[in-house]
Formats: C-alpha cells, structure tokens, sequence
C-alpha cells in the first residue's frame, strides 16, 4: 500500500509498505483520511525526538498520530457499539498497564507507552491498525476537524490539570495549535482567556473564540498579564512553547496559590526562583499527552467547536504532497498553523 515514510532523519518520501491485513483480536483496520501533522512529528522527521533503544531502531517509520478515519475492518472481540464504516478519531497512545503511573489510572505519564507514528507505524498511509480501544466514534465531523480531537484532548488533559474553573483568569503562552486548543477549552469552561505569542496573526483565531489578546514581541508579558489580570496575576497559567524563558515568566506573574501548567516539549533547563515555591505557594505541574476519558471529552469539545476548528486547518495536501508540505512547514513555521494530509479521493 502506499504511505509517506520517513527513511532517516530528515527524509520523508512517498513508497509501498506492507498493507496490516486482517486484524487481530480487539482490534481494527482504519483507514485514514485526514492527518495532523505537529511539531512533535517535525522533530521526530529531524531527529531531535528520539525513541528509547528498547522500542527499536527509529527508522524507517511511517509517522502520523494525529487522525481520524473510516473503520475498514473489525477483528473478534471487538465491542459491540464498533462498525465497519464508521468515521472515527483515533487515541494514539498504549500504555504498558503494569507501572505505576498506570496503576494510579495515569497511563499517559507511562513510562512504557508506544504512540502510533512515533514508536509504531501511523497513519500516513492507505490503512493502519490499532487497538479498538483506541478509536473514537465521531459522528458526522468532517475528516479534517476530526484529526484535531487529538491535539484537542492534550489540551483537555492541561486543563484537568491546571484544574481550571469558571471565572479564572487564564494566561495561555504561544498560540500554536495547541495554545488554540487549549484557549478553546478554557473559554468552554467560562474561564477569562488572554493568550500571547510573538507571531501576531496566530493572535487573531484565539481571539474569534472569545479571548483577548496580547502580542508580546519582546513587551513586558509579565507586567501585561498582571495588570490584565487586576494586579495578583492570574489563576492558571499554561505554557504551550517548551521555552524557558516563557516558563520562568509563568512562574514570575502566576498569582499566589496559583498554577503553572507546563505543556510545550523541550530538551532544554529553566532555571527558576525558589522562593516564588514557599513565598507564593504555587503549584507547578506538568501535562502530558490524555487518558481515554480526556480524548472522548475532546471528541465532544471538538463537535461543538466545530467551525472554530475548521478555522485553525490553514493547509490541506493529499498524501503524494505530504513531503513538499512537511517540508514547507519545517522551513516555514509561521506560515503553517495546522497542516493536514489527506489521503487520495478522502
């Protein structure tokens, strides 16, 4: 079957891979029709995401995580509701069942996960199988917003646990997909939104849903937030860029009792203050990938959000396109807010 693979680092290109077949028990064969692509997968094209030893060599991989698609087969044991011809979400991530973290019900911060395009092979691709467990019924969403349920439930999972409320005042930091998602689900809880980024169009579609807006290229975001916030700073704070510097201002302008939340994915350290921990007394946490619970509520939020979402798709290409467009949104990144890879006649 055709797929886009990604041969080494830096070389993506379209060829034959063998086709999943019939699928196993509890099991299905989905067949994508709409790929997100994110930063996670660009790092991973360059190598700067690297998986452990223990999952095997990194390449070749067929990559795609984000996406959504049609049930093409079922193999036995599957759920009852499940249907052949069903357009469906898919929840990328197993987890090992056996650690702690997954014994605690947070398989997500598995030590041990595998993730479909990263550590096995994804969706771009003719048909892909996965776990039945994994695939989210979505109704009549169309491909594209489909696709988004993933970037969607990362969003859920930081607000779950920023444990954000009506009524906060919220900081989202970087306005990328998942900066756009995590606006969105904060404003669905009734939160206060100000949102920044120093890309000033990745400002306007946060704000069509509601937020205010603050460009801070190179201003005092700290100083803004507060005063925006009425001078205590505000509740929740959610990093969405992995950059230090975003995570130490975070830290500086949370309000006492307040949380960080840190989303974004870097390799790099942040040094930060120790007394802003016992002076203020703030929580600072972590947010990694959902649970299946965080996925169906995303599946939910994207359905009714449905137009804004629509909104945040900028570029769509068919498959035989994928490396030219993967490659323009590596080159190009503010260029690109959400590129999406559709398979042939999808």
């Amino acid at each position: 079957m055709r797929a886009v693979v990604t041969r080494r680092a830096g070389t993506m290109e379209v060829g034959e891979v063998a086709d999943p077949g019939e699928p196993g028990a509890g099991r299905v064969v989905v067949r994508p029709e709409a790929v997100g692509i994110c930063g996670s997968d660009l790092h991973f094209l360059t190598g700067e995401l690297a998986t452990p030893p223990a999952f095997g060599p990194q390449y070749p991989r067929v990559q795609g995580h984000e996406f959504a698609g049609v049930v093409e087969a079922l193999g036995p044991g599957c759920p009852p509701g499940l249907a052949v011809g069903r357009r469906v979400a898919v929840h990328p991530l197993s987890s090992c069942g056996r650690c702690r973290a997954c014994r605690i019900g947070r398989g997500n911060a598995c030590p041990n996960f595998r993730l479909v395009g990263v550590h096995v092979d994804g969706a771009l691709a003719e048909r892909v199988e996965v776990a039945a467990g994994q695939v989210f019924d979505v109704g009549d969403l169309p491909p594209a917003p489909a696709a988004f349920c993933e970037p969607m439930s990362i969003a859920v999972r930081a607000l779950e646990r920023g444990a954000v409320a009506a009524g906060d005042a919220v900081l989202v930091l970087g306005a990328g997909p998942i900066g756009q998602a995590v606006t969105l689900v904060a404003l669905d809880r009734d939160a206060r939104v100000l949102v920044t980024d120093v890309v000033a169009d990745r400002l306007a579609p946060a704000a069509a849903a509601g937020a205010d807006q603050l460009h801070i290229g190179g201003a005092d975001v700290v100083g803004a937030a507060r005063e925006w916030s009425g001078g205590e700073g505000p509740a929740v704070v959610l990093d969405c860029t992995g950059h230090p510097a975003a995570i130490a201002d975070a830290v500086e302008v949370v309000a006492p009792a307040g949380r960080v939340v840190v989303v974004g994915i870097s390799h790099e350290r942040v040094a930060l203050p120790i007394d802003a921990f016992t002076r203020k007394e703030i929580d600072l946490l972590g947010s990694t990938v959902c649970t299946a619970a965080d996925f169906a509520e995303a599946v939910r939020l994207v359905g009714r959000h449905r137009e804004h979402v629509e909104r945040l798709v900028t570029h769509q290409v068919p498959l035989e396109e994928a490396p030219a467009a993967v490659d323009h949104a590596l080159r190009h990144p503010a260029d690109v807010l959400k590129l999406v890879i559709r398979t042939e006649g999808a």
